[in-house]
């Protein structure tokens, strides 16, 4: 088989072993390694190649997926084999910062380099909506679509490391405080003696209206920043309401107060410079 057919997985959690199966339907020859080798047998059962060393693994394929808990976990893992000629796509998650120390230790062992970051439904790396952002050498990306393409659709952010990081980790940021969101949704609801399923209905079409937001705030953010002094007493207030929902019916709104506290840190802003202070500016850092 052609070495671009090839390909080795290193890690097999559960976006690596999605990886290496996608791959292996795709008729590639994928070989996997991963620290506990029990993972490995569901996938040699598909026709996987396990590896008994990091070594093995990367000497078998020019190119290497890396599927590990963060960034700091692929040197301890490569430094177990010669990497020089190979391809290194780390698929992991970390921040930008660690991503291009990353890209410069490999870069400085012969290696090539290329960020990969999955924004998908949890493991769902086939779903309709599920892409790959990638960053580093565009040359680099176009010789390795063939691979890379065969996961989901991908989306090359440009020749810095670091961007696909940058812009997965800020996706994250939203749907990490949107799931806690709306568990606590779920549970005034449930805790209230309301319907979930009637609360799923009403709010069906809440993804164009939140596209909406998304586009007037991206505007905004442009500019400064949104909220006149009305507006950030008018959500502050409005945080104090769904806080007592919450706790009337026994549910934590720490999330809610912890919103709240940006509004009350605006507002204060706002009293000592005697004009509006907008929460992005507290974000930002400039208060």
């Amino acid at each position: 088989m052609s070495a671009q057919k090839s390909v080795t997985v290193l890690g097999l959690g559960p976006m690596g072993r999605a990886t290496a199966r996608l791959l292996l339907a795709a008729g590639f020859d994928v070989t996997v390694w991963n620290r506990s080798a029990g993972k490995s047998e569901a996938l040699a059962e598909l026709g996987a190649t396990p590896a008994a060393t990091v070594a093995e693994a990367v000497a078998a394929s020019d190119t290497v997926l890396l599927s590990l808990i963060h960034y700091d976990a692929m040197y301890g893992v490569l430094e177990q084999a010669d990497i020089a000629g190979k391809t290194i796509v780390n698929l992991s998650s970390d921040s930008p910062a660690n991503t291009a120390k990353g890209a410069d230790w490999v870069l400085a062992r012969g290696a090539k380099f290329l960020t990969g970051a999955y924004m998908t439904q949890s493991d769902d790396i086939a779903h309709p909506a599920s892409h790959l952002y990638v960053s580093g050498p565009a040359d680099l990306h176009d010789s390795l679509r063939p691979i890379l393409e065969q996961l989901c659709a991908n989306v090359y952010l440009g020749g810095d490391y670091g961007l696909a990081q940058l812009y997965y980790q800020a996706g994250l940021a939203m749907f990490h405080a949107y799931l806690i969101s709306l568990q606590q949704a779920f549970a005034m609801i449930e805790r209230s003696g309301g319907d979930i399923d009637t609360f799923l209905e009403l709010s069906k079409d809440d993804a164009g209206s939140q596209r909406d937001f998304s586009l007037y705030f991206a505007q905004a953010a442009k500019e400064g920043g949104w909220g006149d002094l009305a507006s950030l007493k008018m959500m502050h207030a409005g945080a104090q309401h769904v806080i007592d929902a919450s706790e009337d019916a026994g549910v934590d709104a720490a999330i809610t107060r912890t919103i709240q506290d940006y509004y009350r840190r605006a507002l204060d802003a706002s009293e000592r410079t005697g004009t509006a202070v907008p929460v992005y500016r507290l974000f930002r850092g400039e208060i």
